[in-house]
């Protein structure tokens, strides 16, 4: 086990954690010692990392395969105009490094798919999805249950967004297995049906929305404080200042 002792410097940091009785010392040292991969460094990927690194999450993985552009700048807070051309995983490695000297991070250029997800996944505790395609969210949870990692999941449209977290080989209170991404969106929809962002467009607040919301939830899980999102989906309506928290299952004869 990684040593999780905290430094002066690191009392300092973080002092307001340290005096939550939710987190207090032992949470903070839980922080030091998770290992959280973070899929995208996008508008999703981008305030998760900022505030898990600022929490002190000793590692965070990073996927991404692209580089950064500048019509990115608008939400992935994360790069900056000086970061244009780079791999978004050098960017975004680079701004943890400047936020908080005491995070690694392990970067993954690359596309998540089947041949290549589970080795992955495997090192790391904790899996948050910012990923913007559906291809690469089914292969990562249908890899996050199998090796039985908890994933944070998150979405984003034009003005609007959700949030669940999948850990479906636990079971709930009436001895259910949770549910699974399946149970949650059984099939992916047709080729187009979704426009992306560089069609539709999205507001850049919206992401950080969502983005801080699966930071949140990802110290939730690794502190053990609180209640996560486990078969509830959280919606946020954007214009209309709202969210709602919707429960969806497995269905009743899961195991």
């Amino acid at each position: 086990m990684a040593d999780a002792r905290l430094s002066e410097l690191e009392l300092e940091r973080y002092a307001r954690h340290i005096v939550l009785p939710e987190v207090g010392g032992p949470g903070q040292q839980k922080l030091k010692r998770a290992r959280v991969l973070v899929v995208g460094a996008g508008g999703l990927g981008a305030p998760v990392l900022l505030y898990l690194a600022a929490a002190g999450v000793g590692t965070l993985g990073i996927v991404d395969d692209d580089t950064v552009s500048l019509s990115n700048l608008q939400r992935q807070v994360i790069h900056d105009t000086a970061s244009v051309g780079k791999a978004k995983v050098e960017s975004a490695g680079e701004t943890v490094g400047r936020i908080n000297p005491h995070v690694t991070v392990e970067p993954h250029a690359m596309r998540l798919d089947v041949s290549n997800v589970d080795g992955v996944v495997a090192s790391y505790d904790l899996v948050i999805d910012g990923s913007d395609n559906f291809d690469t969210r089914y292969v990562l949870a249908d890899a996050c249950a199998a090796a039985r990692k908890p994933l944070v999941s998150g979405a984003v449209g034009r003005f609007d967004g959700s949030l669940t977290v999948l850990m479906p080989w636990e079971h709930d209170g009436k001895g259910r297995r949770n549910p699974t991404y399946r149970d949650l969106y059984p099939e992916a929809p047709p080729p187009g049906m979704v426009p992306s962002c560089a069609v539709a467009g999205v507001v850049g607040a919206l992401t950080g929305v969502i983005g801080t919301l699966q930071a949140m939830e990802a110290i939730k899980l690794i502190t053990g404080s609180g209640e996560p999102l486990v078969g509830r989906l959280l919606l946020y309506d954007a214009l209309g200042a709202r969210f709602d928290t919707i429960r969806y299952s497995a269905p009743k004869d899961a195991a």
